[in-house]
């Protein structure tokens, strides 16, 4: 059973250590490559803002964003800001989303997302986990895939592997640690291949930030999976 409230701590932690990492930086730095191709710094901090401003539409029952143009726009639009104004939209717009996770809610009412996926709301705030910790790591300031806390790494897993389930291009595999097992891609009795390799290593490769190099693959070839 998900603990919303719990996750909701946890997002707040991890949005501590960002900043934390982000005040260290400077002007210049922000407008340095990010490790997403095409985004600096700067696109990653203003896209983390506008997605706790749109995940409170989320919860509030509005759409999380006007289009997919203006999503884009506004990450373009807030990119170039200077350290201190991301710094100030960062926190506050976790804030926001904060407040709005903390009011009395039925947190067991079907939400929507981009582009028609629909899922509960107490996902939510393991959503907003997500995105806080990805993109920590995104940034490339020596927050690593290593460095994120276990039990965020263990779920992550999980839920991604969730996601390629049932994928028609993904062949039937067994995704494994060497102590938990997960089970993803197409529909079948036994898996076709064995992925197997370190948390980090798994779910960088799953998350589509590591090419899978470290891991290692046995019934086929490591498979490769769609973009997220």
């Amino acid at each position: 059973m998900i603990d919303h409230a719990h996750d909701l701590a946890s997002v707040r932690d991890a949005t501590e250590r960002l900043l934390t990492a982000v005040a260290k930086l400077d002007n210049a730095s922000l407008a340095e490559p990010s490790r997403l191709p095409g985004w600096t710094r700067g696109h990653v901090l203003a896209h983390l803002a506008r997605n706790a401003d749109a995940l409170v539409n989320v919860l509030e029952g509005r759409p999380m964003y006007a289009s997919g143009e203006t999503r884009d726009a506004d990450i373009e639009r807030d990119a170039p800001r200077p350290l201190d104004v991301q710094l100030a939209d960062v926190r506050e717009s976790g804030a926001c989303f904060q407040e709005t996770g903390a009011a009395p809610a039925d947190w067991t009412r079907t939400v929507e997302l981009r582009n028609g996926v629909t899922d509960s709301a107490s996902r939510v705030p393991f959503r907003r986990w997500v995105e806080v910790e990805l993109h920590h790591v995104d940034l490339g300031v020596g927050y690593e895939l290593e460095d994120l806390p276990a039990e965020f790494t263990e779920r992550e897993i999980e839920f991604l592997a969730q996601r390629f389930s049932g994928h028609p291009d993904v062949p039937a595999t067994r995704v494994t640690d060497g102590t938990r097992a997960w089970s993803t891609g197409r529909e079948a009795a036994e898996p076709e291949v064995t992925v197997s390799g370190a948390p980090a290593d798994l779910l960088g490769w799953l998350a589509g930030r590591r090419g899978g190099a470290a891991l290692r693959a046995t019934g086929g070839a490591l498979p490769k999976l769609p973009p997220l």
